[in-house]
């Protein structure tokens, strides 16, 4: 009975101190000071605004895109946080390119924490008017690209037996919407992939996610915001009556890329005010 009561004892202890570890877990679940994320697509719009959000939690980033004018502008923005930033210009569809890119970064930092693997691009039409080099741009930059960036930066990982990797997929890889034929292809094989890749490299403490954002309300959605009656049919079909902000995008990646996401990989979260629920 004493013994008993002494395990009790001890138990109590041990819960009492799991639970003041897990608080300050809670706390600072979002102080990535000296962690090293890398976003793509950075040069602007969502890829700004994750790299800024990146930034503000103390984490030093790597943006990376095409344009190294628009690089230089989020640099700028990303200059008003502590860490060390910096803009890599790289072609995700060329192999050598994002290669180029990860020895840079290991140069200067020595490690990938994060991915943010956001680059993309799209080009509207009825699927009858599509042309082969539609069908190459598309998926060279949002299948191909993805995929390999995510690769290379597995590799890394891998090395250090951490990681968080999070794919822009898109609410078009469920939905059949109009004009969106290739880009819907790409998104859809980008969730498929990141089961895989989220499988393959549990093993090895990485976590892999996807996000599919609906409207979200950026300068590529002006027109549509603009248009009442295009804004209002919209609207209708989202069960949250709103587009989504960046606040919404970021805070999800923010999450993924926490200690307290841990035990979540392979998923694909549909950031769309409810739109996909039926």
């Amino acid at each position: 009975m004493y013994g008993m009561k002494i395990a009790l004892y001890n138990n109590k202890r041990k819960y009492k101190a799991a639970g003041v570890l897990y608080m300050k877990i809670y706390k600072d679940a979002f102080n990535f000071k000296d962690r090293v994320a890398l976003v793509t697509g950075a040069g602007g719009g969502i890829g700004r605004e994750i790299a800024k959000g990146f930034a503000s939690c103390g984490a030093n980033v790597i943006v990376a895109s095409r344009n190294m004018s628009n690089l230089n502008d989020t640099i700028k923005e990303l200059s008003v946080y502590e860490g060390e930033h910096t803009a890599i210009s790289v072609d995700v569809t060329n192999i050598d390119s994002i290669n180029a890119m990860i020895y840079e970064i290991n140069s200067k930092y020595g490690k990938i924490d994060f991915l943010s693997n956001h680059a993309g691009m799209n080009i509207r039409k009825p699927a009858i008017d599509f042309i082969e080099s539609d069908w190459e741009k598309i998926c060279n930059t949002n299948l191909k690209g993805s995929f390999f960036v995510a690769q290379a930066v597995g590799r890394e990982m891998i090395k250090n037996s951490y990681g968080k990797i999070v794919n822009t997929a898109s609410v078009s890889a469920k939905r059949g919407h109009k004009n969106l034929a290739i880009y819907a292809a790409t998104k859809g094989g980008m969730i498929q992939y990141t089961k895989v890749l989220a499988h393959e490299w549990a093993s090895f403490g990485i976590n892999v996610n996807a996000i599919a954002p609906g409207y979200v309300m950026t300068n590529q959605t002006e027109n549509l915001l603009a248009d009442d009656i295009k804004y209002n049919k919209m609207i209708l079909q989202i069960p949250m009556g709103r587009f989504g902000t960046m606040l919404d995008m970021v805070g999800t990646v923010l999450f993924l890329c926490s200690d307290i996401s841990g035990y979540i990989t392979g998923q694909t979260i549909y950031i769309d005010g409810g739109r996909t629920i039926d």
